[in-house]
């Protein structure tokens, strides 16, 4: 009579062998991601300005921090340039997901962007452009964007924004708000999109802040909580020098349980001066 056998139970070495390969596995992948992290580290760092622009009466400082668990890098991003006819141009976006396609992603916007706006006066034509060239990428990442062109010599401000966040200002004078500007579509979504231009003046003192949803939105606080509390904040440092406000702002974003990255973008304007 044939007796079945049993089948042999693991031996401790069998054991010891198979953890060491898993560990070994779980180790290169580690790895992997790490060298991933700090590549989307370094595309951030670099394509991100060294400095920007300032004129006489108009400051501007920005700040940019990964999310909290630090793995979490390249969506957003800010910028500021100068233009061929003496303007300044703005921006800040949030490019759909993370890691390196992101962070590589954000700076084809950004260098698209800047090219673009180099060439024609309207925000919302730069928006449009830079959409329908990201379209032709066929990318399958979309980013939220807003741009912003300032004369200083008029201080006119005309901004277009693609589902982007709006922005927050506050004046000297006690007044202080969140822009109801209307948008278009995030960029990379669909192509020959309209984006209407907003104008603002900045001809009393005060600060105009562009934010990412990093900065206020979390697991507990929605978007239109998070904007009025950076309202708040802003009010009452709205003549504060730009970057104490841009280190106040951002230093408020952790509260939101910073599970995204965040960035900050703030224009400080002194009232202007007159005619004369």
């Amino acid at each position: 009579m044939n007796r079945r056998r049993t089948p042999r139970s693991a031996s401790a070495e069998d054991l010891l062998s198979t953890l060491q390969h898993l560990t070994a596995r779980a180790r290169q992948e580690v790895q992997l991601h790490q060298a991933r992290v700090e590549l989307a580290q370094a595309l951030q760092r670099d394509m991100l300005p060294a400095t920007l622009p300032s004129f006489p009466g108009l400051r501007t400082a920005a700040r940019y921090a990964p999310a909290r668990d630090g793995l979490d890098i390249g969506g957003d991003w800010y910028d500021g340039f100068l233009l061929p006819d003496g303007a300044l141009g703005l921006a800040i976006g949030d490019v759909q997901g993370h890691d390196v396609e992101a962070a590589a992603f954000m700076g084809q916007i950004r260098i698209a962007m800047r090219a673009i706006a180099s060439s024609t006066s309207d925000p919302g034509e730069v928006m449009g452009r830079t959409n329908d060239l990201i379209m032709s990428m066929n990318s399958t990442l979309f980013a939220t964007c807003s741009f912003l062109r300032l004369d200083p010599r008029s201080r006119e401000l005309r901004s277009a924004r693609a589902g982007h966040v709006a922005s927050v200002w506050a004046t000297a004078d006690g007044h202080s708000g969140v822009t109801a500007d209307a948008g278009g579509l995030p960029l990379g979504i669909e192509p020959h999109q309209h984006y209407p231009v907003a104008r603002h003046h900045l001809d009393v003192t005060g600060s105009f802040v562009l934010l990412t949803d990093g900065v206020i939105e979390g697991p507990s606080l929605t978007i239109d909580d998070g904007l009025d509390r950076i309202r708040r904040l802003v009010s009452a440092h709205a003549t504060a020098d730009a970057e104490d406000l841009a280190d106040q702002v951002l230093k408020a974003a952790a509260l939101t349980g910073h599970e995204d990255d965040a960035a900050v973008l703030v224009l400080r304007h002194d009232a202007a001066a007159g005619p004369g």
